[in-house]
């Protein structure tokens, strides 16, 4: 008996075109480089100017940069697995849809709903961290805020308008179609970039190596008051900061900040040729952006010695006031707001998008697949960002960063078991992009993305915990019995007699039966009245068997036409009893038989055939060797007028036609 929980989704049926027509299907829109774009505008946020020196402060010293190393190494063994899964599932739903064709309908109902919180949360933590920081820069250009929004803007909790204003704009672009969000975002992101350029030369221009020395603090006991992890509950709290364990410490925090890159597997259906466009554009966006976190922190931290660096503020503000450039401080607000609207921008697309995959699966109210008439999913945007701005309005999520931590990486986790797993369930599939190195690099990135989830806080986990069973039960409830899969298995097959029993032998002179309801219009002529010349006696239209196609006796004779009949000498040969005759007539005159389908001289079916598109479909050039002299090589009957002009030849020594004369 099949196990409904367990079902895997088919990689073909995985397609978008197996979802009905454009009700359900997304515009392509997008090419290599605005995946890139795509990439860069959710992985570097204001994280790049600050994390960098918060770890050096308190974790790991100029060693915080083996830390972007070592982080980056891994989200590039997750983004390799996620090449390989997008290249042969270029789907909507992201690590959803890998989950679903590799593990099964409930394994992917997890890594699906573990997205959903990690992009909900994200999009209204940010939308949060965005307004504190415009306000901080306006502050910094000297722009007073009104009397009236000074309560009720840049607050961690409760009502903050300029959260709202922002998830409510970017919303409506995304509602609206994303072409116009697409150019905005190409905008700030080359703006975001110009920040970063600037920010790393002065950082280099103010470098000093001796900020660099000891590159490996000495270790030294941990402040206490910290929250348990998993790792610290299993082994016990080490109680050290820097040195070895300080760079591993500082490792999840820092990878924290390449979270992302998984996020353009959701734009594969919208991409032109996705299986190779997506792979590239992911990684490439990846390899960027580790570049510039390293860039950023070799400048954080050869400005300013990590000794002097206080948490509380800004590194690179602290950093270029105390160098005499303090208007660079502004400048890295400036960035760090652009940063944090492309970080909303593509985390909205992620989830509105693994929303309407998981509708479109029955998995969540099939409403929320449909798409507009600008081919995007609007009603999945609205209720997705409708959440999301309720959420950023009544909840403090500014606590619950945690949460986005553990779903990405639950869903890195998942993405590289699955990759082996789908190897082995299909192995026919041939995508253009395979992770090198057979099972060895999934095996590791397994490993330390395990690793990483381990140094999360045990109260991170238990709300983990909680919401999966939430959704657990919402699966139960409505997502097992709506299950678009399961009515795909479940659907009865068709009667084994309409496929085992061959159909009815049919003779060529058989006629299929009319309708009552047809209607006049739609009679065959050989169920109209019959009308007879004077002094000819009628005859059914269709001959006895055995008897021959024109009967016997003058009443029967074949009428006489412009051509004469065959003499008896090139007459067809008998057929045995009961076989069909080679052709049938179609009225009083002989009709030529079908032209063939396929062959040297004809085009494949559904083709057209015009000279010079199929060469081999010319008619052959000069004498044709069939006619001389105005008479058939085979015979002694004379000519017809139109003999001379048969488009098609005859096998040498065959009577044309079945050993009738062409009409």
């Amino acid at each position: 008996m099949r196990n409904d929980l367990l079902r895997r989704l088919p990689v073909e049926q995985a397609a978008p075109q197996n979802y009905g027509g454009g009700r359900h299907r997304l515009r392509v829109l997008y090419k290599k480089r605005d995946l890139v774009i795509l990439g860069l505008g959710v992985m570097i946020g204001a994280g790049i100017f600050k994390i960098s020196g918060v770890q050096a402060a308190t974790a790991a010293g100029p060693a915080v940069i083996a830390s972007f190393v070592i982080a980056g190494t891994v989200c590039l063994l997750a983004a390799l697995c996620f090449a390989e899964l997008s290249s042969a599932v270029p789907v909507a739903g992201s690590a959803y849809s890998f989950g679903y064709v590799a593990f099964g309908e409930l394994w992917a109902w997890f890594i699906g709903w573990a997205l959903i919180l990690e992009l909900l949360l994200a999009a209204c933590a940010v939308a949060r961290a965005w307004s504190l920081i415009a306000v901080q820069t306006l502050q910094d250009l000297s722009i007073g805020m009104p009397s009236g929004l000074a309560g009720v803007v840049g607050q961690e909790r409760g009502f903050d308008v300029f959260a709202l204003a922002i998830l409510v704009l970017l919303i409506g672009l995304l509602a609206s179609g994303s072409r116009v969000g697409l150019r905005t975002l190409w905008a700030m992101v080359l703006a975001k970039l110009l920040v970063i350029g600037l920010v790393i030369v002065g950082g280099l221009l103010l470098f000093d190596a001796g900020n660099l020395t000891p590159f490996v603090p000495p270790a030294r006991p941990a402040p206490g008051g910290g929250e348990p992890t998993v790792l610290t509950a299993l082994f016990g709290d080490p109680s050290q900061t820097f040195g070895i364990w300080g760079i591993f410490a500082a490792t999840p925090a820092i990878a924290f900040a390449y979270i992302g890159f998984d996020l353009i597997a959701t734009a594969a259906e919208e991409t032109e040729d996705a299986p190779r466009k997506v792979p590239q554009g992911l990684l490439t966006s990846l390899v960027i952006t580790i570049v510039l976190y390293v860039g950023v922190a070799v400048a954080m931290v050869g400005m300013i010695s990590y000794r002097e660096l206080d948490p509380a503020r800004p590194p690179f503000a602290q950093a270029f006031a105390e160098a005499g450039a303090g208007w660079m401080g502004t400048v890295t607000d400036i960035g760090a707001v652009l940063g944090l609207t492309t970080v909303i921008f593509v985390v909205l697309i992620s989830l509105t998008r693994v929303v309407f995959s998981m509708a479109r699966d029955g998995l969540l109210p099939s409403g929320l697949a449909a798409v507009s008439r600008y081919q995007v999913p609007s009603r999945a945007t609205l209720v997705a960002g409708g959440t999301a701005v309720v959420l950023s309005q009544t909840v403090d999520v500014l606590t619950l960063e945690p949460l986005v931590v553990i779903g990405a990486l639950f869903a890195f986790l998942a993405v590289s078991a699955a990759v082996p797993a789908l190897r082995r369930v299909r192995p026919d599939l041939r995508p253009p992009f395979r992770v090198p190195g057979g099972a060895t690099i999934p095996m590791l990135a397994m490993a330390s993305i395990a690793w990483l989830m381990l140094n999360l806080e045990l109260k991170t986990w238990s709300y983990f915990g909680v919401w999966m069973l939430a959704g657990f039960v919402f699966y139960l409830l409505y997502g097992r019995r709506h299950s678009r899969l399961r009515e795909l298995l479940d659907r009865p097959p068709a009667p084994a007699t309409a496929l085992s029993s061959p159909p009815p032998a049919r003779s060529p002179f058989d006629v299929p039966p009319i309708s009552p309801q047809a209607g006049p219009l739609r009679q065959s002529p050989l169920d109209r009245p019959f009308s007879a010349p004077a002094g000819v006696q009628p005859s059914p239209p269709y001959p006895s068997p055995g008897e021959s196609p024109w009967g016997t006796g003058s009443a029967h004779r074949r009428p006489e036409g412009p051509y004469p009949h065959p003499s008896p000498q090139h007459a067809a040969p008998p057929r045995p009893q009961g076989a069909p005759p080679p052709h049938a007539p179609s009225s009083f005159q002989e009709a030529a038989p079908p032209r063939p389908q396929s062959g040297p001289l004809f085009p494949p079916p559904g083709r057209s055939g015009r000279d010079g598109e199929f060469p081999q479909d010319r008619l052959p050039r000069g004498p044709r060797p069939y006619v001389q002299g105005g008479r058939r090589p085979w015979g002694q009957t004379p000519a017809g007028p139109a003999d001379g002009d048969l488009p098609y030849p005859e096998e040498p020594g065959e009577p044309p036609y079945g050993g009738y004369r062409r009409p």
